[in-house]
């Protein structure tokens, strides 16, 4: 037997799948591709987690829309994080020339170029759907990690939060969190130290100017009302998964906001979706670009975390692949938990990179037909080391393998084909309305406006006038009232007086 045809028979015998699957390229052996030997994910497996890496120009972004495209045609909708904004191209067909048939008849798939159904949204000031969170919603846990705050300061971020949810103050915007800051240390001081022990000023004061930092970097069109509700991401049109492009180019420069934003979101899914099991194909699929903003600023125990929902979250039916240029972003923690692996080449110019490729051959399967650390640094552009699970949950031989090219076009869509697609979009009148309902910082200042027309009521001359109340008592009365009379809001999706918090601090609970 040759070795081109040990290879296919090695390929056949790990990739011969019962179920659906879709075909990533065609096998590469000694620089050449190979016929008929065509390399499959089964779909079962792709809530079991990826990984897609390699330097910059080598082709992974084009194979991130490759395995989008081809989820959306298996009916499986997708978020996808970009923040080079070269992603929104997947709602326009590609356009076929002699590269692109020559490949796909290589690998011996058909080229129909198309358009896939795409859902355009925002964090920021970018066209689409407005993606948006209350405080409470985020939690502690993401609050005190945006923030950068130390563990003194997150003490008291904690502490907040506890005296919100026990006296129904709803947190929704950054407006009201400044305002219960300033309370803590002025009318309610001798309260919280009553209560909670003394709070220093002097880390209030710090907390308040990194939240006014936080508005400046344009925070504050994020945090607030209506809430995102997870369940819009899973839909399909015309039987085809919908893919929602979630535009971050105008927010580079906050990495913070960025990596907050998407684990709040990571926490949202695994606290709202139902438990679903193994079956034939993921609920959902999560594409995070540039996955080293995630890690590389997370604390110890932010990333204990992270582990914690990536190893859960895909009994929600859930996939999550992280693109980054080296497979060292992403904590080997998390990295053992990814079934799918897509290496593009790395550069070795360096004696660093050299270790560095030595190191990235190790995580992969060892192969009779590959150098693994010598084909990381020969591979061209559109070409990738591909291992994945089979049905059974075996990794697959490794593959030097001819990716496929996208269907939807490998460009970004002009401004008027992004005004065409929000216009059209049935979420945007949905999301993109302001409210502002009253919240901690109107109910705050409405009681207490009434406290001192109470104090002026009670300095008028009157016979038998009852010994004034301390005003530790005072206080303690307001927040008694407001419990007692306030008509606890549904805020968002959350209910307070159902509330737990989930595994990154976050609300969770019954929802309507």
């Amino acid at each position: 037997m040759s070795n081109t045809e040990a290879f296919k028979s090695q390929l056949i015998e790990g990739q011969t799948y019962k179920k659906d699957f879709i075909i990533m390229g065609t096998g590469v052996l000694e620089g050449e591709p190979i016929q008929n030997a065509q390399i499959k994910v089964p779909l079962k497996t792709m809530n079991r987690h990826g990984l897609i890496a390699g330097a910059t120009g080598t082709g992974k972004t084009k194979t991130l829309q490759v395995i989008a495209e081809q989820l959306s045609l298996k009916g499986v909708p997708s978020v996808l994080m970009d923040l080079k904004g070269d992603l929104s191209g997947l709602a326009q067909p590609g356009e076929l020339n002699d590269f692109i048939q020559n490949r796909s008849d290589v690998i011996g798939v058909d080229y129909n170029p198309m358009g896939l159904p795409v859902e355009l949204m925002s964090i920021s000031d970018e066209k689409g759907v407005k993606l948006k969170a209350t405080v409470s919603e985020f939690g502690p846990v993401l609050i005190s990690q945006i923030l950068d705050l130390n563990d003194t300061q997150q003490g008291i971020i904690a502490l907040i939060f506890r005296y919100c949810d026990t006296k129904h103050l709803p947190l929704v915007d950054l407006k009201d969190l400044k305002r219960v800051l300033q309370f803590i240390t002025n009318e309610g001081k001798e309260l919280i130290k009553k209560e909670y022990g003394q709070v220093s000023s002097s880390s209030v004061n710090t907390i308040m100017r990194k939240i006014i930092e936080l508005e400046q970097q344009g925070a504050e069109r994020f945090f607030g009302e209506r809430s995102f509700d997870v369940q819009d991401f899973v839909r399909q049109e015309d039987g085809k998964g919908v893919i929602s492009v979630i535009r971050l180019t105008d927010i580079q420069s906050t990495p913070k906001l960025f990596s907050t934003f998407m684990l709040s979101l990571l926490s949202e899914i695994y606290e709202t979706f139902p438990e679903q099991g193994d079956s034939d194909q993921p609920k959902l699929c999560l594409f995070i670009d540039e996955a080293h903003l995630v890690f590389s600023t997370a604390s110890k125990d932010l990333l204990e975390k992270i582990e914690a929902i990536v190893k859960l979250i895909r009994s929600k039916g859930v996939g999550v692949y992280f693109c980054t240029q080296t497979p060292t972003d992403v904590p080997e923690s998390i990295l053992g938990q990814l079934g799918l692996k897509v290496q593009h080449a790395l550069r070795a110019f360096t004696a660093k990179d050299r270790r560095a490729i030595k190191k990235t051959a190790e995580n992969y399967p060892i192969s009779d037909f590959y150098d693994t650390a010598e084909v990381l640094t020969q591979m061209g552009i559109g070409e990738a080391l591909v291992t994945a699970l089979n049905e059974k949950g075996i990794p697959t031989p490794l593959a030097h393998t001819l990716i496929r090219a996208p269907i939807s076009r490998m460009d970004i869509l002009s401004k008027s084909e992004i005004d065409a697609l929000v216009n059209q979009s049935v979420l945007v009148p949905k999301y993109n309305e302001d409210i502002d309902k009253e919240s901690a910082f109107e109910m705050l200042e409405q009681k207490l406006q009434e406290v001192e027309k109470a104090q002026e009521k009670s300095t008028l001359p009157k016979p038998n006038i009852p010994k004034p109340r301390t005003r530790v008592k005072e206080e303690a009365s307001l927040f008694e009232e407001l419990s007692k009379n306030t008509m606890v809001r549904q805020l968002g999706r959350t209910i307070f007086r159902e509330l737990t918090r989930g595994i990154l601090g976050s609300f969770t609970g019954r929802r309507r």
